[in-house]
């Protein structure tokens, strides 16, 4: 394909699963739960923090973890006693444990009394081009708190190599707008020019036979390389294609 072509085919894409139904495999379907502003990205954090593996475990796991908080989550985050926090730990999703949860309660209410919560680390901090180096910087001050050292997998940097896929995908959710009703341009302050394709297995993989990624790796380099072909196709909301990738690998076996 030309490229003029291969950007028709994968607007096209976008098109298709760009849309409400994208919500019904999704683990976005999580903070769609919610109305106000806090609970939407405190569900929508936590969802993506144990968004690997199968989804339909992930969706299950993320509505437990709304149970547990009482479906309530920035007041649990903000009013939770030492007994509320005894309910977190059985919670396992995959490697991540109670221990992990129970940290990641305390953490968001050190952002949320001392840092004008999520969105005001990521908008004080981010940079020109990118939010890569603003992921690092927030991975820095969520672990202000003393914490095991087990628990700092959970959160990537991608200054040290990692493409941070659960983060980048919290931030699209985030930031792009949300016209159709997908995702929800909930931080205004951020353009989403900067924002970076949350590269996983599937989308990577598509992007390789479509001759957009070279680098075998999913990783920070590879999430660079990809970046800048996707911003070649629009440089102003280069992250809408990652419903093309994804749509394509998960669902057309493309």
């Amino acid at each position: 394909m030309t490229k003029t072509e291969l950007k028709v085919f994968l607007d096209e894409k976008v098109i298709q699963y760009n849309n409400p139904q994208f919500l019904e495999t999704d683990p976005i379907q999580i903070p769609h739960l919610f109305t106000t502003k806090e609970d939407v990205e405190i569900s929508a954090f936590l969802t993506a923090t144990i968004a690997w593996g199968n989804r339909k475990s992930i969706i299950n796991n993320s509505h437990k973890l709304m149970e547990l908080m009482g479906h309530s989550p920035h007041d649990f985050i903000l009013n939770h006693s030492i007994d509320d926090l005894d309910v977190l730990v059985h919670f396992v999703h995959r490697t991540f444990n109670g221990t992990d949860l129970t940290y990641f309660v305390q953490s968001l209410k050190n952002i949320y009394l001392n840092h004008n919560g999520l969105e005001g680390i990521f908008t004080d901090h981010q940079q020109k081009s990118s939010l890569q180096p603003t992921i690092s910087k927030f991975k820095e001050l969520f672990f202000e708190l003393p914490f095991e050292q087990r628990t700092t997998k959970h959160v990537s940097d991608p200054l040290k190599g990692s493409a941070a896929k659960r983060i980048n995908m919290f931030l699209r959710w985030m930031v792009r707008d949300a016209s159709t009703s997908v995702d929800f341009g909930l931080w205004k302050n951020i353009n989403p020019s900067k924002l970076s394709c949350p590269l996983d297995v599937h989308s990577g993989n598509v992007a390789r036979k479509l001759g957009l990624l070279k680098r075998k790796q999913n990783d920070a380099k590879a999430l660079a390389e990809l970046d800048k072909n996707l911003r070649k196709l629009d440089a102003l909301d280069p992250v809408k294609y990652d419903f093309a990738l994804f749509g394509l690998g998960v669902f057309e076996k493309f």
